[in-house]
């Protein structure tokens, strides 16, 4: 069995090939789709790279040939952020980028389809990064070929740019700045989960054609994250609220930068409620979702 994994070298798909080569079940193959294939490789002689890029469809063609697993983990460079004028979007990367990565796979007679999308995927949301993953999962579903979708919650790890941002300011700053009011609810899973349950969706019968919620067990304000990473960090700092329309004039002038480092719509990704029902993907993959105190312990210690 060849198994592709589309944006392997990323945080969460480096994560998922992590798993898919300690997997004990069955002999299988690893290629790694990136856009530098050139790229020193993580795993010599393990993995195959192969270039593509989801903005072109003939590099699509090219890799899924004789594939037999799609795992579509592509996520655009400097996420959340999008960088309109280098065409780093959500639409042009989740929305189009998996319709053609799809197209390639179904007309190379790949047999199954698993899609990382994520939590809150609705065709009709405001929000662009919604709707983007509804409209890729519909692409998914559509294609003939087998599937199973999974949604995550807020991922987090020891390469995320996300929460180990808050990590380092809590270690180096005498006071934690946190957008808006802190109260926004969310259920952060360790990719350490989500590369096992992309893993074993390869293969389990029981998961074909479905889509999961991925989630932690636990459900927190942004406020009991922070002050649960200082307590395995045994620091202590203040929480300093900014107002989230504040912060959204105060980044606007960052979008003029080559890669902004944030931007007013990234600031309702961040603030936004990222809640699933993770019980249906425990019964199924058979796993125990990690609590966050958990996660974090695998690597900040």
């Amino acid at each position: 069995m060849m198994i592709l994994v589309a944006g392997g070298t990323g945080f969460i798909g480096s994560h998922i090939i992590a798993s898919l080569l300690a997997a004990p079940e069955g002999e299988a193959r690893v290629r790694c789709m990136t856009r530098v294939p050139d790229r020193p490789s993580p795993w010599p002689q393990q993995v195959e790279l192969v270039g593509g890029d989801v903005r072109d469809e003939a590099s699509l063609d090219e890799a899924t040939r004789g594939v037999e697993v799609v795992i579509h983990t592509v996520q655009f460079p400097n996420h959340p952020v999008e960088v309109r004028r280098r065409g780093y979007t959500y639409m042009q990367l989740d929305a189009r980028g998996t319709r053609r990565m799809v197209k390639a796979a179904a007309a190379n007679g790949v047999r199954r389809f698993i899609y990382l999308s994520g939590a809150g995927a609705d065709r009709n949301s405001e929000k662009s990064w919604f709707r983007a993953k509804a409209i890729a999962e519909e692409a998914v579903a559509e294609s003939g070929m087998e599937y199973v979708i999974l949604r995550p919650s807020w991922v987090y790890g020891p390469e995320d740019r996300s929460l180990n941002k808050f990590i380092t300011m809590i270690k180096i700053l005498p006071f934690v700045p946190v957008i808006g009011d802190g109260t926004a609810r969310i259920q952060p899973v360790a990719v350490y989960d989500v590369a096992t349950v992309a893993a074993r969706a390869v293969r389990l019968e029981e998961a074909t054609n479905r889509v999961f919620e991925l989630g932690g067990p636990e459900t927190l304000t942004m406020d009991e994250v922070l002050l649960t990473i200082q307590r395995l960090l045994e620091v202590k700092r203040p929480l300093l609220h900014h107002p989230v329309g504040f912060m959204k004039l105060a980044t606007w002038p960052l979008q003029l930068l080559p890669t902004p480092p944030m931007s007013p719509q990234a600031v309702d990704f961040v603030t936004g409620e990222a809640l699933v029902d993770p019980q249906p993907t425990e019964e199924t993959f058979g796993i125990r979702f990690m609590s966050l105190e958990e996660g974090l312990g695998k690597y900040l210690a």
